[in-house]
């Protein structure tokens, strides 16, 4: 089977109605195994404004400019007007000086702790959000809500109320199979992919907190927002988008709870499940 990176990038991809993923995957070596992951983008049009979930990696930038541009540049759909950032994390907001030079009209939404130390030139394009807080997009809303598994103190999660999608930042995070051609898949497409293991592997390199804390509690607060908001896809930072909640955030979750009781290897690594 040939290489994804012979092929052209699968993406921007449309996940829902009004939601296109941006970005290109990131190779990495584990276990004597080729994953991928995503450092990716999401955007959101609206009637009368769109909203860019991320920034992504900077080395993706001109990609995801590029896919903006796209999307936006026949001038058919709402022009970008917001930023939303999960965290303050590289892969998640490393392009922000490059969105608000490239956008000048954008503002930013989020815990934007510092964010005005870094770039006091944009202070008053930085607008803090609370959870409950939303951006008006026209015929849907953007909101900001519970954190449940957060990477930094600062984390927000959000939703998008037209298509009913989480943004969940680094929860539900995982790798994808190379090899097997997973990129630009959604995680329902990609039948051969183990989402109990990437996710615990992925846990355990990125949200290693979770080693040390009974997870049960996280799983049911999860459960619990997936239920109130009623979310019909999740579309996380690094990982494959979910489109069948049903199916397989249980298995997403099945895979923390993997990471969090798996014991360790003397390299600090998480044993294997096989052994």
């Amino acid at each position: 089977m040939p290489s994804t990176l012979d092929r052209p990038n699968p993406l921007p991809r449309e996940i829902a109605p009004g939601v296109f993923w941006l970005g290109e995957c990131l190779e990495q070596r584990a276990r004597g195994k080729v994953y991928h992951s995503y450092n990716a983008a999401f955007l959101v049009v609206g009637s009368k404004a769109s909203l860019l979930v991320e920034t992504g990696h900077p080395k993706d930038f001109l990609t995801i400019e590029a896919q903006l541009r796209g999307i936006l540049g026949t001038g058919n759909r709402a022009p970008l007007r917001h930023l939303f950032l999960t965290h303050e994390e590289t892969p998640h907001s490393g392009g922000l000086g490059r969105v608000l030079e490239t956008y000048p009209d954008v503002t930013v939404h989020g815990d934007l702790s510092d964010y005005h130390l870094a770039f006091p030139q944009f202070a008053d394009r930085l607008h803090w959000m609370q959870e409950g807080d939303m951006v008006d997009l026209g015929d849907r809303q953007f909101v900001a809500v519970e954190p449940v598994i957060r990477d930094l103190r600062t984390t927000w999660w959000g939703f998008d109320t037209g298509a009913g999608v989480l943004f969940p930042g680094d929860g539900f995070a995982y790798s994808h199979y190379h090899e097997d051609c997973h990129c630009g898949m959604v995680a329902e497409e990609a039948r051969t992919l183990d989402l109990g293991d990437v996710s615990a592997v992925f846990a355990e390199k990125a949200l290693f907190w979770t080693k040390f804390v009974d997870m049960n509690p996280y799983i049911d607060r999860l459960n619990a927002l997936v239920k109130r908001l009623d979310v019909q896809a999740v579309a996380p930072t690094h990982g494959l988008p979910i489109t069948n909640v049903a199916e397989t955030v249980p298995k997403v979750m099945a895979g923390l709870l993997f990471g969090s009781e798996a014991p360790m290897t003397a390299m600090g690594d998480l044993a294997h499940k096989a052994a």
